[in-house]
């Protein structure tokens, strides 16, 4: 039997020509990205993501 356990939730919307991130967890709370690049608002994501939880460790 494996336990799992929800760390964050991530939303990617398309708003006209912005996309949008929503990423909400325990520690971060909720904050959201925007950007005319998919690709940044990615980058964005994975690097909030990472100090994040490389900080809770």
């Amino acid at each position: 039997m494996t336990m799992e356990e929800s760390l964050c939730n991530v939303e990617f919307l398309k708003d006209n020509n912005n996309f949008v991130a929503r990423v909400q967890s325990e520690l971060g709370g909720l904050r959201e990205y925007q950007s005319s690049s998919l690709e940044e608002v990615l980058e964005q994501v994975i690097i909030d993501l990472q100090e994040e939880f490389e900080n809770a460790m």
